[in-house]
C-alpha cells in the first residue's frame, strides 16, 4: 500500500507550507487525485485518518478528494473520450495514437489554516 508514503509525503509539504505561513493548525487539506493516477481514494482516506492522529498539526484535519476524470486525446481524429470507458483505442476512429490528456493528476489544491 503505497499511500502511506503518499500521505506522509503530503503531510510533511503541507507541514512546511504551513509553517512558512505561521499556521497555528490545520483545518483541511484538498487533493485532485486523477481517475488513473494509481492512488485508491479509500486507502488513501484510511491512511490520512490513521496518520493524522500521530502529527499534531494535523489532529481532527479533513482530507478532501476531487476526482479529476480520465480523459485521452486521439491524434487521428483530434477528439477527447473516456479513458476509463474506452482505454487506448479511440471509439471514433479506432486509432491507437493517442495519449491520456488529464486524469493522472495528483496535486495539493487548498489547504484551510487557522
Amino acid at each position: 500500500m503505497h499511500e502511506l508514503g503518499v500521505v506522509f509525503h503530503i503531510m510533511d509539504s503541507v507541514e512546511k507550507i504551513a509553517r512558512e505561513n505561521q499556521a497555528d493548525g490545520i483545518n483541511k487539506v484538498v487533493l485532485e487525485l486523477g481517475e488513473v493516477s494509481a492512488v485508491i481514494e479509500s486507502y488513501l482516506q484510511n491512511c490520512w485518518s490513521w496518520a493524522s492522529k500521530k502529527r499534531e498539526l494535523f489532529d481532527g484535519t479533513e482530507l478532501v478528494v476531487d476526482i479529476l476524470p480520465a480523459v485521452t486525446y486521439c491524434e487521428g481524429c483530434r477528439q477527447t473520450y473516456s479513458t476509463v470507458d474506452y482505454g487506448k483505442i479511440c471509439p471514433f476512429c479506432n486509432s491507437t495514437d493517442t495519449w491520456l490528456l488529464q486524469g493522472n493528476e495528483f496535486n495539493i489544491k487548498e489547504i484551510e489554516v487557522y
